[in-house]
């Protein structure tokens, strides 16, 4: 049932044919009032991204070790180099498949997290920004997409 307000033109609602609201726990019907926010990176985007997130983070681990090797002659920074994008190609291979998608992951945060040590502490003891400061960046960002696709596998 409908009647039109005197005011205007649109059909307003009357309160008796209303069906009774069923009574929700009150954390639940605060939670529903405010509004909702949306999400930058959805937990589907993050699953699919994370593959390709640990192929660009292991071509920049073998370019970044192959270009001090080049700079400097430092056969640690080529051998770091060569084993960061040798586990990102494992976890690459890994997350192909849907079996296997969680050591994939796990390999993943793993290394991320190794190198997030590494790259840390060579910031602070260096304090140069460029190169230390900004693969521990590329660092954490890998760590946190990887983190963030295995709890979205695991669930």
């Amino acid at each position: 049932m409908t009647a039109l307000t005197a005011t205007s033109a649109l059909p307003m609602r009357l309160s008796a044919t209303l069906p009774p609201r069923p009574q929700l726990c009150p954390h639940v019907a605060r939670l529903r009032l405010q509004p909702r926010r949306r999400a930058l990176l959805r937990c589907v985007a993050v699953s699919e991204l994370a593959p390709a997130a640990s192929a660009a983070y292991g071509v920049l681990l073998l370019g970044g070790g192959a270009f001090a090797y080049a700079r400097s002659g430092s056969k640690g920074s080529i051998y770091g180099g060569l084993a960061g994008s040798a586990l990102m190609g494992i976890t690459y291979y890994l997350m192909q498949s849907p079996e296997t998608k969680a050591a994939g992951d796990a390999i993943g945060f793993g290394s991320a997290f190794l190198f997030a040590c590494v790259f840390g502490i060579r910031l602070y003891n260096s304090r140069k920004l460029v190169p230390s400061g900004l693969l521990f960046a590329l660092s954490l960002g890998a760590l946190g997409v990887f983190y963030s696709a295995y709890l979205q596998d695991k669930v």
